[in-house]
């Protein structure tokens, strides 16, 4: 094992200790900074303004473990998934989904996932272990290259609705946004950045006694217990009770959006009872929207999509009842890059060799 520290994980004090330790001038923590963060380096190597000299004595002393791109496709609608390999061999995957002026991220913060949704492909995968901070910030910072680069746009928005649960690496998932949104990072403003979760109560508790600035989406997809324990075995421990407390505490703290996801499933949770149970619990809740999903089969799962009539009959059914709702329609589905179909299709999340 190396004994090197990661340089991501200094402060600039630190790094600013670390030069005049070496004899070098305070100024040359705020270039490596700048590198680091700004102009999103992903080695020692591309910091250009410094010497060689320095750049090696960089790379002998610390680690700069950032992601790299595996794997890029492009789908017939616009959208973009890249597979992402890190510098321990794990892969994750990450979407960057065009819509009218919107360029939006959707990120991975888990390598795998351990809550085992039955509809999920991501579910289906062992959870390797938790992305860490400065490794989210790269799947953002390089999915902002590959839409100037496509667009000729910077990314407007970020999710956090790809591969894991977010709030089961809850401190990693707040730094990389601290990151994300600070001036010296990529600037982005908190109120573009939404995290989605399974619906883990104590910890959306927990983000209102954090105060915090971004917005929040529940993955609900059924609207009472029974049903939604059987696609969402988190719910035995999580039920829709206490995350209707956990959302309200969380609104009260923050003021922050709340959104429900709500993915149709054909004879499961697309009934007119089921469009009324789903507004028992919007009443409850000062929700923002409803997204109605589309659903995107995968090979593990039996699920199916309901056809657009019963599609329209649901969502008009909860419109009549004055629920702020809308269709969200998949992109991307022609290379596996749709919601719920992110897997690392041909590798299964192993190790690259």
């Amino acid at each position: 094992m190396s004994g090197k520290i990661n340089i991501r994980t200094l402060t600039q004090e630190e790094l600013i200790e670390y030069f005049l330790s070496i004899g070098d001038k305070k100024f040359r923590a705020k270039q490596v900074w700048e590198w680091i963060w700004k102009k999103h380096a992903r080695s020692f190597e591309a910091m250009t303004n410094l010497s060689k000299e320095l750049r090696d004595k960089l790379a002998e002393n610390f680690l700069l473990p950032a992601l790299s791109f595996n794997h890029t496709q492009y789908s017939n609608d616009g959208t973009v998934k890249t597979r992402f390999k890190t510098a321990d061999g794990h892969l994750v995957e990450g979407v960057l989904i065009p819509v009218d002026e919107r360029q939006t991220a959707c990120v991975s913060s888990q390598v795998g996932c351990s809550l085992s949704c039955t509809f999920c492909a991501t579910g289906f995968m062992e959870r390797k272990r938790n992305l860490h901070y400065d490794e989210i910030y790269d799947e953002v910072a390089m999915l902002n290259e590959i839409a100037q680069k496509t667009y000729g746009k910077k990314l407007s928005n970020v999710v956090f609705m790809g591969m894991g649960e977010p709030l089961l690496n809850y401190k990693n998932v707040l730094k990389a946004i601290e990151r994300i949104t600070a001036p010296d990072g990529l600037g982005m403003g908190s109120r573009r950045i939404t995290v989605s979760t399974s619906g883990i109560s104590k910890m959306i508790r927990q983000l209102g006694d954090d105060g915090v600035k971004f917005n929040l989406a529940l993955s609900l997809h059924a609207a009472n217990d029974k049903k939604r324990s059987e696609l969402m075995p988190i719910n035995e421990t999580n039920n829709i009770k206490s995350l209707i407390e956990a959302l309200n505490y969380f609104y009260d703290k923050t003021k922050n959006d709340i959104t429900f996801e709500y993915i149709l499933f054909k004879n499961e949770n697309d009934s007119l009872q089921d469009a009324d149970d789903l507004i028992k619990i919007y009443r409850q809740v000062p929700v923002h929207l409803i997204n109605i999903i589309e659903y995107n089969p995968i090979d593990k799962a039996g699920y199916q999509k309901p056809d657009k009539e019963a599609t329209q009959k649901f969502m008009d059914y909860l419109a009549a009842h004055r629920v702020n709702v809308r269709l969200r329609v998949s992109r991307g589905k022609d290379i596996d890059a749709a919601c719920g179909q992110l897997a690392n299709k041909d590798l299964e999340g192993s190790l690259v060799k």
